[in-house]
């Protein structure tokens, strides 16, 4: 009897495990096709180095490290990652995630699709987004219990625009004027950037090493969920173990944090495992 009763238990959650994943993945497949529906073609599709003259100095030393002159712009780019995440707002509570994601750059729009070991043999099916204007947040128990959906045009989608902005250190030729950021003077290790997508307009502080790459990227307030209401806090990413991929310099890890009055909370640490770009023609 006892032998039935697991066989039964065990053979409803291989159930659960199917219907979930076919569900999250059609949903990530109609994501997908409204990102390249959203598409435009490029307008600028060549690197020239005339474009940096009027840049501030070390905007100027980042491209130059990380671009090189005639090569086309990145139209699009599909991402693998690894790492760990943590959701506790009081001790860490590291789980191991793995996620792919898409990002185009005309018009802007990336989407995140992460699966997070929660608990032993439970995974969160977590979906970020920013498509056409529009923030998206969704997240399910394997995928098929929610427990979060979200999308609107003004809060989240400034908050996920933030984000494409943020790692377009992983899409470089996206920064550039050309393509719609407009950078403004800070110090000679820091600038501004700003982009605007019809009516949503974020700014970011980006930060450069001694070698001219991206070091931190920083907003100084990110709308964050927090129970049924929205704080708004500091958000930060750092860079590091940058390298070539396809001629563009590129960073493979990273940690994102909100910062609290307390100090920093990181909540995402990862590595980049795999980047496929297209390019354009």
């Amino acid at each position: 009897m006892i032998s039935l009763l697991l066989l039964l238990l065990g053979a409803a959650v291989a159930g659960v495990f199917f219907i979930g994943n076919i569900r999250w993945r059609a949903g990530t497949r109609t994501l997908r096709r409204r990102l390249d529906a959203a598409r435009r073609p490029a307008t600028v599709k060549v690197f020239d180095l005339r474009e940096l003259v009027a840049l501030p100095a070390p905007v100027q030393r980042y491209f130059r490290a990380v671009l090189v002159e005639g090569m086309r712009m990145v139209t699009a780019v599909d991402i693998r990652q690894t790492g760990t995440f943590n959701q506790s707002e009081t001790t860490p509570a590291w789980k191991p995630f793995t996620a792919t994601q898409r990002a185009v750059t005309c018009r802007p729009g990336y989407f995140w699709d992460a699966r997070i070991r929660m608990w032993p043999s439970v995974p969160v099916r977590v979906r970020d987004a920013y498509v056409a204007g529009e923030g998206i947040l969704n997240a399910a128990v394997f995928g098929l219990f929610p427990v979060a959906d979200l999308r609107d045009s003004g809060e989240l989608a400034q908050g996920e625009l933030m984000r494409y902005l943020a790692e377009a250190a992983w899409y470089p030729t996206a920064l550039l004027p050309s393509q719609g950021v407009r950078w403004s003077a800070v110090d000679d290790r820091s600038a501004r950037a700003a982009l605007s997508d019809g009516a949503v307009t974020v700014e970011l502080l980006f930060r450069f090493n001694a070698a001219g790459l991206i070091d931190s990227v920083r907003a100084e307030a990110r709308g964050r969920m927090s129970g049924t209401t929205t704080q708004h806090l500091p958000w930060e990413g750092r860079f590091w173990h940058h390298t070539t991929s396809d001629g563009l310099g590129v960073p493979l890890e990273g940690e994102v944090a909100w910062i609290h009055p307390t100090g920093a909370k990181p909540y995402w640490r990862g590595r980049i495992t795999q980047l496929d770009y297209a390019f354009a023609r």
